[in-house]
């Protein structure tokens, strides 16, 4: 079982052994239940149920109105949904893959993230817009790549990612609620079951994994609110999605007692857990799928030496995607894998 000190889903009530898939689905299925003003849109969400069938059912249930499919126009598709937030709706637009989400980016930039600002309020943007994201299926460089520090560097965007069937309901709900645009990136690879980080080893189902057991009905997570997902004391690692499992997996494997955060949002960025653990452990370790250069642990690397400068023992070490487009061929030598996890825990250690 995962460890924390605040429990935000309902204790009483029943669960169910979901995926990640199902449990954004089931996000999507009760905020349009309670709410006739959330619509879903994006390229063959509607009939098909989108291609990873996030949305499979929802126009058969909800109607073609609310749950429908857009051209193949990304710019069109975050466009539209800034019009219809300012006009009372909000709406859930999905970008099939985070790879295309730049045609979008400056109806996000411009339009989105600054329009409660250049109205001072009197028009929000509450827009969720939902993408797969990050590598590990051998997508290659279109399919593959990890966006998530551009959008944390624009104000007035939050950025949201899940690693669990229970947090991916419980945070997408909240995002969907909250009255300013956020990008919900969900990583595909652990759509299906968590992921070690050894690709050549079976891949293990949710159903067997703690974090599957969703809650039935309405909980949300609230935004801006980490996760320890194990105490520990050597050391602290920083991560998110996908890396959140391979990185506990290494941890386990190596029988060193880490204390492991998933952040579960970088912005807004639950910085008071991130210090009160470094203080503590006194080393960090920071894993993100990511290009290194400007990635978000480059971020987190100067928060963290701002805020517990003289309680590192220790150079903070980041293990992150390489400064190149995303490679097919050497899919697995990209990825923040556990060797390379393992020879900087093993650095943290001798230090």
């Amino acid at each position: 079982m995962t460890y924390e000190e605040s429990p935000v889903s309902l204790a009483e009530a029943s669960t169910r052994r979901l995926n990640m898939i199902e449990a954004i689905n089931d996000a999507l299925d009760i905020m349009m239940e309670r709410d006739p003003n959330v619509v879903v849109m994006g390229e063959d969400v509607g009939y098909f149920g989108g291609v990873f069938r996030a949305t499979a059912g929802l126009q058969k249930k909800h109607g073609k109105t609310r749950v429908f499919d857009t051209p193949i126009s990304e710019c069109g598709i975050i466009g539209v949904a800034v019009g219809m937030g300012a006009y009372g709706l909000r709406p859930v637009p999905e970008i099939q893959f985070a790879d295309y989400i730049y045609p979008g980016l400056d109806q996000l930039v411009s339009e989105a993230a600054r329009l409660r600002y250049r109205s001072a309020g009197e028009f929000i943007a509450p827009m969720t817009v939902r993408s797969p994201f990050g590598g590990g299926i051998f997508g290659g460089q279109t399919h593959s790549q990890s966006p998530e520090a551009l959008f944390t560097h624009v104000s007035g965007i939050k950025t949201v990612i899940p690693s669990t069937p229970h947090d991916a309901k419980g945070l997408l709900i909240a995002a969907i609620e909250d009255n300013d645009p956020v990008i919900f990136f969900e990583p595909k690879r652990i759509y299906n079951g968590p992921f070690n980080g050894y690709y050549d080893k079976p891949v293990e189902p949710w159903a067997k994994h703690a974090d599957s057991a969703v809650p039935e009905g309405y909980y949300s997570i609230p935004l801006g609110k980490a996760r320890i997902v194990r105490p520990g004391n050597a050391f602290t690692v920083l991560a998110y999605g996908t890396m959140v499992h391979v990185a506990a997996a290494v941890c386990a494997e190596k029988g060193v007692d880490a204390e492991i955060i998933d952040l579960r949002t970088l912005v807004p960025l639950d910085i008071e857990t991130v210090e009160k653990s470094v203080e503590k452990t006194g080393k960090c370790l920071i894993v993100h799928e990511a290009t290194r250069t400007c990635g978000f642990g480059a971020e987190l690397s100067a928060l963290v030496q701002e805020r517990c400068f003289y309680h590192l023992e220790a150079p903070i070490e980041r293990v992150t995607g390489f400064d190149t487009p995303y490679p097919h061929s050497l899919e697995w030598a990209y990825f923040p894998g556990p060797v390379r996890i393992g020879e900087a825990i093993d650095r943290l250690m001798k230090a």
